[in-house]
């Protein structure tokens, strides 16, 4: 086959957990996910299964709503729709405000889906 169209509307698989889900399809290679998290959602907290960090590189594109990432040292940034990201293995991460957060994860998408 030349060609593949798949959507996150019908994923290969979908983790669930506490206020969120990670929806992930494979195509061409690659496995995208989309993570939708409710307001109040911890990874911490909601996700990890006990690390108190993700240890876990990923790059994301956010697509609605707000996330603060913190660093194991403690460092912070808070990221929105538009912004596109990557952030290295060692921290956590929490909605802000009172919208859901939805993003598309295009690295480390399968190592998150089998940890979280």
């Amino acid at each position: 086959m030349n060609w593949l169209v798949k959507r996150l509307d019908a994923p290969d698989r979908t983790t669930h957990f506490a206020k969120g889900k990670l929806d992930v399809v494979e195509v061409g290679g690659s496995i995208i996910g989309r993570a939708s998290y409710e307001p109040g959602w911890r990874w911490s907290e909601h996700a990890s299964g006990g690390p108190q960090f993700c240890e876990v590189s990923h790059v994301v594109m956010v697509l609605e709503g707000h996330n603060k990432v913190t660093m194991a040292d403690g460092t912070h940034f808070v990221m929105g729709p538009g912004d596109i990201v990557w952030v290295a293995p060692g921290h956590d991460s929490e909605v802000v405000g009172d919208e859901p957060y939805v993003s598309l994860h295009f690295e480390g998408t399968e190592e998150y889906s089998e940890r979280s």
